[in-house]
C-alpha cells in the first residue's frame, strides 16, 4: 500500500513537471507547489502567469475514465486563486490524452463533489494552446 501511495505521488509529481515546462516553453512563468495537497493551507499544485494572466492549477494524471474531486479541494483551490487573484482551474490528463483544461464551473456537480469525465474534458475542456493564446 505504502509503496503504491508513493508511485501515485510520483506520477503526479512528475506530471506537474510537464506542466511546468510546457509553460516556461511558452515564456510563462510557472512554479510547482512542493507538497499542494499535504499543507494545512490550501494551495493549488503550479503557479502559473504571463504578466497579463495568473493561473492556479490543480493538476491530475488518470487511468481511470473519470475523476471526482471534494467539496474540500475545490473550495481551497477557489479560496487561493481568489486570495492570489490568480484564475482557478484544473488540469487534466487522461492516459493517452493530451492535457485538458477546465475551470471550476465546467466541472461536473454530483451534489457532494465535482467531477471530470473524459466526455465532459472533451466537450467543455481547453487545451494547452487554448489556454495560453490569450
Amino acid at each position: 500500500m505504502a509503496t503504491s501511495f508513493r508511485n501515485r505521488k510520483a506520477k503526479g509529481s512528475q506530471a506537474e513537471r510537464e506542466l511546468v515546462k510546457k509553460f516556461w516553453g511558452i515564456n510563462w512563468a510557472c512554479i510547482r507547489s512542493a507538497g499542494s495537497g499535504s499543507q494545512h493551507y490550501p494551495s493549488p499544485d503550479i503557479l502559473v502567469g504571463n504578466g497579463s494572466r495568473r493561473l492556479a492549477i490543480e493538476v491530475k494524471t488518470l487511468s481511470a475514465d473519470k475523476k471526482y474531486f471534494s467539496a474540500e479541494e475545490i473550495r481551497g483551490l477557489k479560496y487561493f486563486a481568489d486570495k492570489f487573484g490568480a484564475e482557478p482551474w484544473v488540469a487534466v490528463k487522461f492516459q493517452g490524452r493530451e492535457w485538458v483544461f477546465l475551470t471550476l464551473e465546467d466541472l461536473e456537480d454530483t451534489g457532494m463533489s465535482k467531477a471530470v469525465s473524459k466526455e465532459l474534458a472533451g466537450r467543455r475542456g481547453l487545451s494547452f494552446e487554448e489556454l495560453t493564446e490569450s
